[in-house]
């Protein structure tokens, strides 16, 4: 048996290795095995490069260790259900530092049952909530940007490239294609110079 330890940041800026040290010296209480699985990822998706990885080495029996729910998931219901039936699948026990009722070995009598059901629901609304929190403060961003006047202006034009599909579509010896692949551009790109052209 070993402990497979999963941290996450969601940005290179923040610090993904920062609760190790107390997971690893957690995680002793289990076994003295343990690996540990560092990403900066968005907890939002579902494919994580990191957490795959993860769970193609995993073994039954290892246990998943996790500092709070949020670090393993933010994801949509569908999604969640999906990594919850990965984890079932490998054979894992899903260990959440901050969530003692996971702590203890389960049993396969009665009060087992009941604490494998107490777990899973905990460890659902946890999820849920860690989704809500992420939605919630996606809209305070997108409040806070409409209030301060904020516009953002899309990707700019690259206007030497521009200027070169303008010559070639004004030239006419070259079709949509010969002009994108000239310019090394999408075609799309050519058509839109084109609208423009006629719309001036």
């Amino acid at each position: 048996m070993r402990t497979l330890i999963y941290v996450r940041a969601s940005t290179k800026e923040q610090d993904a290795k920062r609760a190790l040290s107390d997971l690893i010296e957690f995680s002793k209480q289990y076994t003295d095995q343990y690996l540990p699985f560092e990403e900066n990822y968005s907890g939002t998706k579902l494919n994580r490069p990191v957490l795959t990885q993860l769970l193609d080495e995993a073994q039954p029996n290892d246990i998943l260790l996790v500092e709070s729910v949020d670090r393993l998931s933010r994801l949509n219901q569908d999604d969640f259900d999906t990594l919850k039936q990965q984890i079932k699948s490998k054979g894992l026990r899903l260990i959440v530092a901050d969530l003692p009722t996971t702590h203890t070995t389960i049993t396969n009598d009665i009060t087992g049952q009941i604490m494998n059901v107490i777990n899973s629901m905990l460890i659902d609304l946890l999820a849920t909530m860690a989704r809500l929190d992420n939605d919630k403060r996606k809209e305070r961003i997108k409040q806070g940007l409409v209030r301060s006047g904020y516009k953002p202006s899309g990707k700019s034009k690259d206007q030497e490239k521009w200027k070169l599909i303008q010559t070639l579509l004004m030239s006419k010896n070259y079709t949509k294609q010969e002009i994108a692949s000239k310019a090394n551009c999408a075609v799309s790109m050519v058509y839109r110079v084109q609208k423009e052209m006629v719309e001036k």
